[in-house]
């Protein structure tokens, strides 16, 4: 699509606030208004409508993208929704670790061992943590807690945790990110510590590179999402 707007402008709407093109309120994919439930939320949005140049590129939106995400896949399920990113209390990125070699195993624990520590404290829980692949059952109160932690989330809340959930694999990064316990930044680097390993290990690669800078961009923008919500 090519821009067909001049001014952007953020209103005050039911629920919230609105985008505006020319005096035009944005509507999603799905033909809904956009509300957006904060202010910070609405000026971020406005400012990426506002920073479009002569075609639109969705990539360069990713708030749009998630806010749109909001309204038309969350909110009509919120409930299912919400129920798919619990799962991942399940098999927890952090609850896996590498036997060998001894650095990266080092690595892991510098990086996952303070994440499970925080949950332990934060939501009076424990996890039990294995070496390779296979399915580790986590404690039955545990996988409760995350549950009821996540179906109490709204759809921005559930729009915004998702991509942190399911781009880093671990439900306690994209929590602790939301608890502002973490950074995205910080949760980035934790979550990534497998695939930056790899890089290092085998070398430049031109192409994973590009794929996991891709990830890192979509996680950070998460985080940032979730931050304009307050």
């Amino acid at each position: 699509m090519k821009r067909f707007w001049t001014d952007v402008t953020t209103e005050a709407a039911e629920g919230g606030w609105s985008i505006r093109l020319d005096g035009r309120p944005v509507q999603t994919p799905a033909r809904a208004l956009l509300v957006l439930p904060t202010t910070g939320l609405a000026d971020a949005i406005a400012g990426e409508w506002q920073a479009v140049g002569a075609d639109i590129d969705p990539r360069a939106m990713p708030l749009t993208g998630l806010a749109n995400a909001a309204v038309d896949k969350v909110a009509p399920d919120r409930q299912a929704f919400a129920n798919g990113l619990a799962r991942y209390a399940e098999a927890d990125l952090a609850c896996y670790r590498a036997e060998w070699p001894p650095e990266l195993v080092e690595q892991q624990a510098a990086g996952w061992d303070p994440l499970l520590a925080w949950a332990r404290r934060r939501y009076d829980v424990d996890f039990a943590t294995t070496t390779g692949l296979l399915h580790v059952a986590q404690p039955p109160a545990t996988v409760e807690r995350l549950i009821h932690e996540v179906a109490a989330l709204g759809p921005f809340q559930l729009s915004g945790l998702s991509p942190l959930v399911t781009i880093g694999g671990s439900l306690v990064a994209a929590l602790a990110v939301f608890e502002k316990a973490y950074s995205a930044g910080d949760a980035w680097s934790a979550v990534s510590l497998d695939d930056r390993w790899q890089l290092e290990q085998w070398g430049s690669d031109a192409e994973a590179e590009l794929a996991l800078d891709n990830r890192r961009q979509d996680f950070l923008a998460a985080g940032q999402f979730l931050d304009l919500l307050n």
